[in-house]
């Protein structure tokens, strides 16, 4: 899948909850003198981030990271040298936090993107980090190199060999489709490259800059692969709707690109070479434990040849090309054992590193790497104030669905418990077209703290496991799909894991779906569920999805139904919470950003004005400065202390009674009044109007 069509983006953590005291003889009282570590502080947990997202120049010389400025994560700087207290802002954004950001490739700037309250609508800044700060806002000047109202910014390049060149897209002239333009960084002048009236969903520059190959979507949902020629594009390689294909990289001749290809009878994506002249390709590496999809391959930034391949299994694994690179890597896992090392941004001669060390209790340790001095320096440390000796192990987990078909995920159990009738929170991830991967998760660890053990299943239809799996989630939706989230919670029943009467379930975008799904199409299962921007009503999210989304539209159709057929249609109602909303008996809140793009908030409205009208216990959150999961941590806070006092009351879990003023304003201000919700929808079968 080369979108990830519902996935919330992991840096906007979701959840929420207010806080009450627990009865007596509620279940909680079965966790009474246990030793389990302190509860640790929710703003440990969720707070705004102090210091995260470091990168180095390409020229060496300085190091960015993101902190707060003003309360807001905004853009620093300070010289590579230089201690971090000599830090100085560079961005001044009042509202929304800064989620990333990224260098131009001569040093000279440092650009970032931001939208408006969440509706993805992106544009383009540029800040020079050598220039003085303004009187006024203490930073320097921000110059917007897009700011269009309405349009969303891609970026498709940057190429080394034209460091005053940005490549973008723009869909200001038809909302469906971006046209290509370059960007001129220094002075924001821009030049159409190439009017987008075929269907193209992206482009492909080879490493001196030149743009050589474009990928389109046809009207069957296939991907076509094309060579850009004087005449126009020639078509050198396809795969179908239900297939994975795309160009990721150039090698260094320039000669030939890197394919990842799942093509026919492939079940795992590997890596092809592939002739952007001709279409040939040559097979060059698949996994080989032939267990799960390549990943993807990182490439050297001075010469441009393999480094190495990755995998993401249980744990991920790496295939190093190059042996001097491998015999430096091997260096650093010696100075870091037992934590998965992520390569971040190198300076242009790949002299210097910055990267982090993380494992499932360590959310992050981020270095300097010199590697010609075969020093490693450490800079900070990500939420250092959260108490690692508290936090959970997170282990691969694996499980048999109603069908036989095996599951892979993860388990969190609560520390300080024995393994034996816990409490359980069930956590689909989103997308579904995504996965949970192993690492430090911040929900999992926060219930687990909680007293709950947490079940991550990567169910069918996430990707990462081949195409046999992924495509075996095709029209499954609330259906084998929602199987294999019970399965894995039966397993853990069976087994004297988990207490039957204490199941809950939370999760966001698709996994808000789930959720919905698992109250609706299995009542008895759930004591209580969290939906987050959950789809509730699969005819109006496919009628409302972003114009943009128009390149993956038809492979939507082909993985979850066409609901301009019959048969589509009624498929889509039956797989829909809200056509079995009057089963929906379990405790349920429901949270939703106001400016969603991808989940409009009347799939909310939706659910939550039946199961009210249906005289079932529901209660509603609604952002009004958000979109698809929130970005701003006070409204994070919010809602972590809703689902804590929420999962407490009928889990039994533990919560922190304190509720800082200014989270209980904001929880308070979010809260949305149940009778003042409109937007039922009665559930039919109309015949399709043939968009």
């Amino acid at each position: 899948m080369k979108k990830l069509i519902f996935s919330v983006a992991a840096t906007m953590i979701l959840m929420s909850s207010i806080t009450q005291a627990q009865q007596p003889g509620s279940p909680a009282s079965s966790l009474a003198g246990a030793e389990q570590p302190p509860i640790i502080d929710r703003q440990l947990f969720f707070g705004e981030v102090q210091i995260a997202g470091a990168q180095i120049s390409p020229d060496g010389q300085w190091i960015s990271f993101l902190k707060p400025y003003n309360g807001v994560r905004n853009i620093w700087v300070k010289k590579a040298g230089e201690p971090f207290d000599k830090a100085r802002p560079l961005s001044a954004e009042k509202t929304r936090p800064v989620g990333g950001y990224f260098w131009s490739r001569n040093s000279k700037y440092v650009l970032y993107a931001q939208d408006n309250a969440g509706d993805e609508n992106f544009n383009v800044y540029a800040i020079d980090p050598a220039a003085p700060a303004d009187a006024k806002t203490g930073v320097p000047v921000t110059r917007a190199l897009t700011n269009l109202k309405g349009v969303r910014t891609m970026l498709y390049a940057a190429p080394k060999a034209k460091p005053d060149i940005l490549y973008i897209g723009l869909n200001d002239r038809d909302a469906h489709w971006h046209d290509l333009y370059e960007l001129h960084i220094s002075t924001g002048e821009k030049k159409l490259v190439r009017q987008n009236t075929e269907r193209i969903a992206g482009w492909d520059f080879d490493n001196d800059g030149n743009l050589r190959l474009a990928s389109r979507t046809n009207n069957a949902g296939d991907t076509e692969i094309m060579g850009i020629t004087e005449s126009g594009f020639k078509v050198i390689y396809s795969c179908s709707v239900l297939e994975q294909c795309g160009v990721v990289a150039f090698a260094p001749d320039n000669k030939h690109a890197y394919l990842i290809t799942n093509k026919g009878s492939l079940n795992f994506i590997e890596l092809q070479s592939l002739d952007p002249v001709t279409g040939a390709t040559t097979k060059m590496e698949s996994d080989p434990e032939g267990r799960v999809d390549l990943q993807g391959i990182s490439t050297s930034q001075v010469d441009h040849r393999i480094l190495y391949t990755t995998y993401q299994d249980d744990r991920f694994r790496r295939y190093f090309h190059d042996k001097a690179f491998e015999k430096d890597f091997r260096w650093l896992e010696s100075q870091l054992p037992g934590k998965e090392i992520g390569l971040g941004s190198p300076s242009q001669d790949e002299s210097l590193w910055i990267l982090n060390a993380f494992s499932d209790t360590e959310p992050g340790e981020t270095y300097l790497w010199d590697r010609k001095a075969k020093t490693l320096t450490l800079q900070y440390r990500i939420r250092e104030e959260l108490p690692r000796a508290s936090l959970s192990e997170r282990k691969p987990y694996h499980f048999k669905s109603s069908d036989g078909l095996e599951i892979p995920g993860y388990l969190t159990l609560p520390k300080g418990l024995p393994a034996k009738n816990l409490a359980l929170i069930v956590l689909p991830h989103g997308g579904p077209w995504g996965r949970d991967s192993w690492g430090y998760d911040t929900l999992a660890q926060f219930l687990a703290n909680r007293g709950y053990a947490v079940l991550q299943p990567n169910f069918r239809a996430s990707t990462g496991y081949g195409k046999k799996f992924l495509n075996a989630g095709n029209g499954e939706w609330g259906r084998k799909m929602q199987d294999d989230l019970t399965w894995g919670a039966k397993a853990l029943i069976a087994d004297g894991t988990a207490d039957p009467r204490r199941i809950g379930i939370a999760g966001g975008s698709y996994g808000g779906y789930a959720t919905l799904a698992g109250v609706a199409f299995t009542p008895d299962v759930y004591a209580a569920a969290f939906a987050i921007v959950a789809p509730s009503n699969l005819i109006t999210l496919l009628d409302a999805i972003p114009p943009y989304w128009e390149a993956a539209r038809k492979q939507m159709y082909t993985r979850m139904a066409d609901p301009l057929t019959l048969e589509g249609r009624q498929l889509l109602i039956a797989e829909s919470p809200l056509t079995k909303a009057k089963q929906i008996v379990t405790p349920l809140v429901v949270v939703q950003g106001k400016n969603d793009p991808r989940v409009n908030i009347r799939e909310s409205n939706q659910i939550v004005a039946a199961v009210r009208d249906n005289g079932k216990p529901v209660e509603y959150l609604v952002a009004p400065d958000e979109g698809h999961g929130f970005a701003r941590p006070i409204n994070n806070l919010a809602m972590v202390t809703k689902m804590e006092e929420f999962f407490a009351t009928y889990l039994g879990g533990r919560y922190q009674k304190d509720v800082p003023a200014d989270v209980a304003a904001k929880l308070k201000e979010i809260t949305v009044d149940p009778k003042t919700v409109s937007g039922a929808v009665t559930m039919n079968t109309p015949a399709p109007t043939g968009k």
